[in-house]
């Protein structure tokens, strides 16, 4: 594990763990800044393959069922975080901050799209343009064509969960569910544009992209 600090957030580089450990430092973060301790915390990570279900998730984006996706090797959660299924695995860099909302405005909108903007600066750091999709959270190539996802919990104003950016993962990966139940979109990784492309290099200009928008 890395740790560095912003002007007044935490960013720790967890490498590739485990979801259920993830969640776990998760909960146990959110746990100090809902009782008043800690500070705001960012996780960088990735996942081995995994499957997780958001509240909104909805049967016909998972033809298969958890013992099946399984066998396929995905590990399978349920969770509590806002939006349908999606995919993470290696080569997919994944951000979990844990916020206190209700000392940066209690404006969950202006989270969203926060969280937003940084990636969308940290794809403009490889000379990848990416936006908006107006009426949907995450980040946009085109109409058509998503290269990071956001899926977030909130309790008592303190958040959870939060993004996944695609680098260089095993697209092929996400075919076992409707990603973020869209069968119109397209997942694409950042190294379609920029070759050879890795997690490594991504991490720095993120965390650069986190302090600027958050610190």
């Amino acid at each position: 594990m890395h740790t560095s600090s912003g002007a007044s957030i935490e960013i720790r580089k967890l490498g590739r763990i485990p979801f259920a450990e993830a969640l776990a430092v998760q909960n146990e973060l959110r746990e100090d800044r809902l009782a008043g301790a800690g500070t705001d915390t960012v996780l960088l990570l990735e996942h081995p393959d995994t499957i997780t279900f958001g509240r909104a998730s909805r049967p016909e984006n998972a033809p298969l069922s958890d013992s099946e996706l399984r066998c396929a090797g995905y590990e399978v959660f349920r969770i509590q975080r806002g939006g349908d299924v999606t995919y993470h695995g290696p080569g997919q860099l994944v951000g979990y901050p844990i916020f206190d909302l209700a000392q940066r405005g209690r404006d969950l909108h202006r989270y969203l799209r926060t969280l937003e903007s940084v990636l969308i600066e940290t794809l403009a750091a490889f000379g990848i343009p990416a936006c908006r999709r107006e009426g949907y959270t995450g980040v946009w190539i085109d109409e058509r064509r998503k290269i990071a996802s956001i899926g977030i919990g909130l309790r008592r104003w303190v958040t959870l969960h939060g993004f996944a950016l695609n680098v260089c993962c095993d697209l092929e990966r996400f075919d076992a569910v409707v990603p973020c139940g869209l069968p119109e979109a397209e997942m694409i990784n950042m190294c379609e544009f920029s070759a050879s492309l890795e997690v490594s290099e991504v991490l720095p200009r993120l965390e650069a992209a986190l302090c600027k928008e958050f610190g």
